[in-house]
C-alpha cells in the first residue's frame, strides 16, 4: 500500500477500472470525471470527489490522468481551473492516456516548470486486465521518479517497464496499439476464410491458438468474435485514432509504410458502415456481409475475462541488462 494521496481524472472503460483497483488496495483516492454517475459510483466505494481538476491537484500528492485524446488532456491540464493551476513542487503527474509523445513532453515541461514531476505511463492489455490489476504499464520519466511511483504502479499493473525519458512510453504505446488492429484485421480474414472453407470454427480457434499464428489478440478478441457479442469495450473510432497516431509517428520519422495505411482504411470504412462507436472486432462484419455468412462458434464468452489472480506488479528489466540502473546513474533523465 502507498502512503501517497492519489487523484484520478478520467473514469472511462480503462480509467474507472484502474481507479477501482486503487480503492481495493486502500489508497486515499480523489476522483473526477465529466460523468457524475461514474464519480458517484466510486464515491460510494470510498473515494472523494473534487469540483475541478485544480481542486483535485491541490489535494493530492500524485495525480493520474486517463483521458480519450491528447486534446482532452491538454484542456484538463491547461484550463484556468485545470491541473497545472493546482500543482506545486514535489507533486507528481502520471499521464496514463494514449497520447502523442510530443504532446506528453510539452505538458511535462510545463509540469516540471512548476517544480512538480511528470511521467507518461500508458497501459496495455485491455479493460479486463485493468479490472484485475494485471495490465501492463509503460513508464517514461527519470529513474528516480519511476522508483518513487513504482508502489502505485504495482497496484495498477502486473508487468511494469521503464522505457526511458518522458515521451518514450507514449511512443512505445502507439507502436503496440498499432499492432492490435493489424492482428484483428488479419484474424477477421482468417476466421472468415475458415468459415467459408467449411472448417469447424471451434477447432479452428484451437488450431490457431496452438500454432505459430497465435497472438494475444487471438486468445482474447477471437473469442468474443466467435461468441457474436464482439464486445471488448473498445470501439472503431479509437482504432482509427490509434492507427492515425502510429501513421503520424512514422511520417515524422520518414518511414515509408505500406501496411499501416491499409489497416487505417479498413477501419475508416468500418466507421462509415457501422458508426464510430461500433465494437472494433465487428470489423469482421465487412467480410461476413460480402460472403453471406456469420462467423460464429459455440461456447465462447461474450466478454473478455482475466481469470488469472492478481500478482503484485514488478519491473520488467530488458534483456542484456544485468541490473537495474540506480537513480544516481542519470539513465532516463530528461
Amino acid at each position: 500500500m502507498t502512503e501517497l494521496a492519489v487523484g484520478f481524472i478520467g473514469l472511462g472503460n480503462v480509467g474507472g477500472q484502474l481507479a477501482r483497483n486503487l480503492l481495493r488496495h486502500g489508497v486515499d483516492l480523489t476522483v473526477r470525471d465529466l460523468d457524475p454517475g461514474r464519480v458517484a459510483a466510486l464515491v460510494a466505494r470510498g473515494a472523494r470527489s473534487a469540483a475541478s481538476p485544480r481542486e483535485l491537484a491541490e489535494r493530492v500528492d500524485l495525480l493520474i490522468t486517463c483521458l480519450p485524446s491528447p486534446a482532452v488532456c491538454a484542456a484538463v491540464m491547461e484550463a484556468p481551473d485545470g491541473v497545472l493551476a493546482g500543482l506545486a513542487p514535489g507533486k507528481i503527474w502520471l499521464e496514463m492516456s494514449t497520447t502523442d509523445a510530443a504532446e506528453a513532453r510539452r505538458l511535462a515541461a510545463r509540469v516540471e516548470a512548476l517544480g512538480a514531476i511528470a511521467m507518461d505511463c500508458p497501459v496495455s492489455g485491455g479493460c479486463h486486465r485493468a479490472a484485475t490489476g494485471n495490465i501492463s504499464i509503460f513508464a517514461g520519466g527519470s529513474r528516480a521518479a519511476f522508483e518513487r511511483v513504482l508502489p502505485v504502479l504495482a497496484i495498477l499493473g502486473r508487468q511494469i517497464l521503464h522505457t526511458g525519458p518522458v515521451g518514450s512510453a507514449s511512443v512505445l504505446k502507439v507502436i503496440t496499439n498499432y499492432l492490435c488492429p493489424v492482428h484483428l484485421a488479419a484474424l477477421a480474414e482468417a476466421l472468415t476464410v475458415a468459415r467459408v472453407a467449411g472448417l469447424d470454427l471451434n477447432m479452428t480457434y484451437e488450431g490457431i491458438r496452438i500454432s505459430s499464428g497465435n497472438s494475444f489478440v487471438h486468445e482474447t478478441e477471437s473469442r468474443v468474435i466467435l461468441n457474436g457479442s464482439r464486445d471488448i469495450n473498445f470501439t472503431m473510432d479509437l482504432v482509427v485514432k490509434d492507427v492515425g497516431l502510429f501513421d503520424a509517428l512514422a511520417r515524422a520519422h520518414q518511414v515509408p509504410l505500406e501496411l499501416s495505411p491499409l489497416v487505417l482504411s479498413v477501419f475508416e470504412d468500418g466507421v462509415r458502415r457501422y458508426g464510430p462507436r461500433e465494437h472494433s472486432p465487428n470489423i469482421i462484419r465487412r467480410l461476413e456481409e460480402a460472403c453471406g455468412v456469420r462467423v460464429l462458434g459455440e461456447g465462447f464468452p461474450p466478454k473478455m475475462v482475466d481469470d488469472e489472480p492478481k500478482i503484485p506488479g514488478s519491473e520488467v528489466v530488458p534483456r542484456a541488462r544485468s541490473s537495474r540502473p540506480s537513480p544516481e546513474s542519470g539513465e532516463g533523465q530528461r
